[in-house]
């Protein structure tokens, strides 16, 4: 069949060029498992009835040997016995037919790293059911989110955290007591709070210096924090001035403590720079007088009591 001039139709393609379609699609004999072995996550497929490991790629040979025709559990996790968080259960539905992939992570119990799994139920080409699983290390990630968790503990604890003493700050401290409080009211116990100002810290800062005051405030902060239950909030709610709230405390509970506390403290000598140092203490005792009553209220008829023994001539325990 002859052309015309100027003809612009294509010639035909030669039968034997292979088309588009197969080149997208089908890969060439071995390519499937030289993609896998060129991976840098683990890759493997395990009988989901027997658990014998029937292929691992080179990643994962590379670490855990050759399968052998070993268990899954055997090999990877250096188990006597199958995994108690084996997800075969979890990629089939009740008639047993492959659902859609299960990603969970895990720390491997061979050599303790972390990895982020993607299991599949799937059929193997003689039939039979097995789970294929793409494991990812992900320890170095998961370090980093431990790491900024730690930190972001260590910096709430810092803002809860009287630096100097240890003690509950201000704020956590009153959201400790309005806890404690609303805790009381429900068991329809009886809260007694005590108030503490150290008697003449002025006069301390003045004539050795800050410094001094500092390890004063140290150790002042030890005595309440041995004296007292853990269960009670106990803070340091700014300068030298200290609470501490008591559930399920009496009025004369709440006085024996704060007795302790007044004598131990008259006992102490502190050591700074070469000087010795004491301290007292003046303490305002208050309890609950009405279910209504807030914290706030509590704290104040405490420390109106403590200013009490302030001018009565400090060193001493006021019961509001």
């Amino acid at each position: 069949m002859s052309h015309h001039k100027g003809d612009k139709s294509s010639p035909p393609r030669p039968a034997t060029m292979p088309s588009t379609e197969n080149q997208a699609t089908h890969l060439p004999p071995g390519a499937a498992e030289q993609l896998l072995d060129n991976m840098d996550v683990l890759v493997y497929v395990a009988d989901m009835e027997t658990h014998e490991l029937l292929y691992v790629n080179e990643y994962g040979r590379a670490i855990w040997g050759e399968p052998r025709g070993r268990h899954c559990w055997e090999v990877l996790q250096n188990r006597t016995s199958p995994c108690p968080f084996c997800t075969n259960d979890q990629l089939v539905d009740d008639r047993g037919i492959p659902s859609g992939p299960h990603v969970w992570e895990f720390r491997n119990e061979s050599n303790h790293r972390w990895y982020q799994c993607r299991d599949r139920a799937m059929r193997w080409p003689d039939g039979r059911l097995v789970r294929m699983e793409v494991a990812t290390d992900i320890t170095e990630r998961k370090a980093a989110e431990e790491a900024a968790e730690e930190a972001r503990r260590r910096a709430d604890s810092l803002a809860r955290e009287d630096v100097l003493t240890g003690l509950n700050n201000r704020r956590a401290f009153l959201e400790r007591a309005d806890l404690l409080l609303a805790a009381a009211r429900r068991h329809q116990q009886p809260v007694a709070a005590i108030l503490l100002d150290l008697d003449w810290f002025k006069h301390i800062n003045d004539q050795y210096g800050h410094g001094a005051g500092d390890v004063v405030l140290q150790a002042v902060g030890e005595v309440i924090r041995s004296e007292g239950r853990q269960t009670d909030p106990s803070g340091r709610l700014g300068g030298e001035e200290f609470a501490i709230v008591m559930a399920d405390a009496s009025v004369d509970q709440a006085r024996t403590l704060a007795e302790r506390l007044r004598r131990r403290l008259a006992a102490l000598a502190i050591e700074s720079d070469g000087a010795c140092l004491s301290v007292t203490a003046s303490f305002g005792v208050a309890t609950l007088s009405d279910p209504t009553e807030t914290i706030s209220t509590l704290l104040g008829r405490a420390d109106q009591a403590m200013y009490r023994a302030k001018l009565a001539g400090r060193n001493r325990v006021e019961v509001a």
